[in-house]
């Protein structure tokens, strides 16, 4: 799990994203470029991808392949989570090696919609959750959500302004849940203690905290009538307290609550997930025997899956770059923040004289004197 949840605000907000984006043939080409600027040496480069399964990443693959003459080593798992046990086995297929990493979320143009995509060898070119892994990790932390949003009730009685909790939720004893954080809700006395001002059959109604009050503003019991809590429960006002085995999920859960509450959820996470990976995935490279002496460039960011149009075989993948780390033979390195890595980036040029004809190779595989097999 990554940090305190104050952490994860303050690397969410460093995330830039449109400004930064770029077509994925234009980020590969550059990419290439990249690495030969840093002494890479051209035909002796192996990279490597760290993608999610998904048939969508099919098209950043065949890019790579077409930029670095290979096809890519595989260090992804589902979700693109990083399989740092493969660290070795990339090192010994290349002289100098290139990691490129990217969680990556689909995009609906026509309805404005990040989490969903196309998928064209369906009957009739259904849309599905994209990423699925990630979609569905999302799942139970959001019905949670949900469910404190609905059962949370503002109200006003007279001059005093009330807020009714469900039992449930003011649990703290509970193995796994929403977890309020209830000063930020409830205003205390005078002793500094919570106190509910009467119990109800499934619930306590307490004292609205002023905070809570002029976040809302205007919008606070409108017409004096109740209202349940819904938008206004702010992702600083609740954790969430999950035991789980599955990397992904704890790779997000921290973050959760900033997740859930957002406008496109899928996309924030792939995003966290992207920025958790890198942040753990460094420390096993920089660590990596098998890595020494070997000139690296680990690139991580977030592949935008946009939905295939009509005549389009593939999706028209942007690039959205977050970090990288850069190792020398001499065991020099640095890591390179969003900001330094687009600029970098940026400088290069989108034209490749190296990249391969991918169909004219094709051809001539097919067209060469086949060779028998020793059985």
């Amino acid at each position: 799990m990554y940090g305190e949840i104050n952490t994860s605000k303050s690397l969410l907000a460093s995330f830039k994203m449109s400004e930064v984006a770029m077509r994925y043939n234009q980020f590969v080409s550059r990419a290439y470029n990249l690495s030969k600027s840093l002494g890479f040496t051209p035909g002796k480069i192996m990279p490597s991808r760290a993608f999610c399964s998904d048939e969508s990443q099919g098209y950043p693959i065949i890019l790579i392949a077409k930029n670095f003459g290979v096809f890519p080593f595989d260090h992804g798992q589902v979700g693109a989570v990083i399989s740092t046990d493969r660290h070795g086995p990339h090192a010994h297929h290349g002289k100098d090696l290139v990691i490129i990493h990217a969680s990556h979320v689909g995009y609906d143009p026509e309805s404005g919609t990040f989490g969903v995509y196309r998928r064209l060898q369906t009957d009739n070119h259904e849309e599905s959750t994209s990423c699925g892994k990630v979609c569905a990790s999302l799942d139970w932390y959001s019905k949670e959500f949900e469910f404190a949003s609905t059962n949370i009730l503002l109200s006003k009685e007279g001059d005093e302004n009330l807020i009714t909790i469900d039992n449930r939720l003011l649990n703290s004893e509970r193995e796994q849940g929403l977890m309020l954080k209830l000063d930020t809700l409830i205003e205390k006395s005078e002793s500094g203690q919570i106190n509910a001002i009467k119990s109800l059959s499934t619930s306590k109604v307490f004292p609205a905290s002023a905070q809570l009050i002029e976040s809302i503003g205007n919008d606070f019991c409108p017409n004096n009538k109740p209202m349940e809590i819904g938008k206004y429960l702010s992702p600083d006002s609740f954790s969430f307290r999950r035991q789980s085995n599955d990397h992904l999920e704890n790779n997000l859960i921290n973050a959760m609550p900033y997740i859930v509450t957002s406008k496109w959820p899928a996309l924030k996470a792939a995003q966290v997930n992207t920025q958790v990976e890198f942040d753990n995935a460094f420390r096993s490279v920089v660590q990596e025997p098998e890595y020494q002496g070997k000139r690296l460039l680990f690139i991580s960011g977030l592949n935008v899956d946009i939905s295939p149009q009509k005549g389009q075989l593939f999706p028209l993948t942007k690039f959205i770059p977050w970090a990288a780390y850069h190792q020398t033979t001499d065991g020099k390195h640095e890591t390179w923040e969003q900001a330094e890595l687009y600029d970098r980036l940026k400088s290069q040029s989108t034209e490749n004289p190296d990249e391969v004809d991918l169909e004219e190779a094709i051809k001539i595989m097919g067209s060469v004197e086949e060779i028998k097999l020793p059985f």
